[in-house]
């Protein structure tokens, strides 16, 4: 089984605040591991919470810590047993969104910029499963790596101020879905009527670290239909095998 690259670098970015990075690309098995380095720092009491990256942990301690070298000894000790371990799949979550004019303000420019049809951008868009890394910036804002390098653009020069919710997009080499009303650079090239943050609900977010997420194309018809159901409570999105 694959395994953490090694070394990792320890920083030290404030007196209760440690950074473990590794010097690698992301991948499905180093998110996996670095979930589980995670899990196994949250049952620690000097812990008061970690924050995954994409090759990274940082660890945010409840007091001021004493020794750099102990938390060097006890990241090395984490990651060794980490290699134990026989992952199993996160769950995969099917995502409906709508490629259509109305909720897709970018997709022609995106489009032409990369030099392929708007069709074909939506089929290579959708074909693809994408894995969850972390979860950030926005609260239900999905990280999630797997975009295919035909459609990786740049970001957008000058931002949009406002992104409506449920807009998916692509920037760079990610693609992601907009969880809340916000500004946003990225090309927005559908929209989801899923909700992918809810206070009331336990987890406020369906999708965790280690999920797999593909996006299913409706139309503007089944975009609105699933949205009068969620509004009624008769929606609910499953995850599948």
């Amino acid at each position: 089984m694959s395994s953490i690259p090694k070394p990792f670098r320890l920083f030290a970015l404030h007196p209760k605040a440690l950074l473990v990075e590794w010097e690698t690309k992301p991948s499905f098995i180093l998110s996996k591991k670095l979930v589980a380095i995670k899990k196994s720092l949250e049952g620690d009491s000097q812990v008061s919470r970690i924050t995954l990256g994409y090759h990274s942990i940082l660890i945010h301690l409840n007091k001021k810590f004493e020794n750099k070298v102990f938390w060097n000894k006890r990241i090395q000790q984490i990651q060794a047993e980490t290699e134990e371990i026989e992952f199993t799949k996160g769950l995969h979550w099917k995502i409906p969104v709508c490629y259509e004019k109305e909720y897709a303000p970018d997709l022609l420019a995106a489009s032409q910029a990369l030099g392929i049809d708007s069709k074909n951008l939506i089929e290579i868009h959708s074909q693809k499963s994408y894995h969850v890394n972390f979860i950030g910036f926005l609260p239900g804002f999905l990280y999630l790596s797997g975009l295919d390098e035909r459609l990786q653009l740049s970001r957008k020069k000058k931002p949009n101020l406002f992104v409506p919710s449920g807009s998916v997009g692509i920037g760079g080499s990610q693609t992601g879905i907009y969880p809340q009303d916000s500004p946003g650079g990225w090309h927005v090239i559908g929209k989801t009527p899923i909700a992918l943050f809810d206070p009331r609900n336990n987890p406020p977010c369906f999708a965790s670290a280690g999920d797999m997420i593909s996006f299913i194309p409706i139309d503007s018809k089944s975009f609105l239909k699933i949205k009068e159901q969620i509004q009624n409570g008769h929606f609910k999105l499953n995850p599948h095998d």
